[in-house]
């Protein structure tokens, strides 16, 4: 049904070793988000979170600077259509 949610993935695992650095929110009338520098055994991450729908991603230091290579407009665009193309068929 179209505007139905996809399920959320899986969380990204966490291993033994995760610490959680630093933790912040930021919330308004139209989403929250949970945002968090963690230190794996591959490195530091951010983890940005939408605790409410289930989702989650962990972005290493590279994915987070490709973000930045972006233009407001590309990030518009991905907005248009959050959570996938509404058509899924095979």
């Amino acid at each position: 049904m179209a505007g139905d949610l996809p399920p959320p993935p899986p969380p990204p695992a966490e291993g033994a070793c995760d610490e959680i650095v630093w933790e912040s929110s930021i919330v308004n009338e139209f989403g929250a988000a949970r945002i968090r520098k963690i230190n794996t055994r591959n490195g530091e991450r951010l983890e940005i979170a939408a605790p409410k729908l289930g989702y989650s991603i962990r972005l290493d230091a590279m994915q987070l600077e490709a973000i930045s290579w972006q233009d407001e407009q590309f990030i518009s665009e991905l907005l248009e259509t959050p959570f996938g193309p509404e058509d899924r068929s095979p």
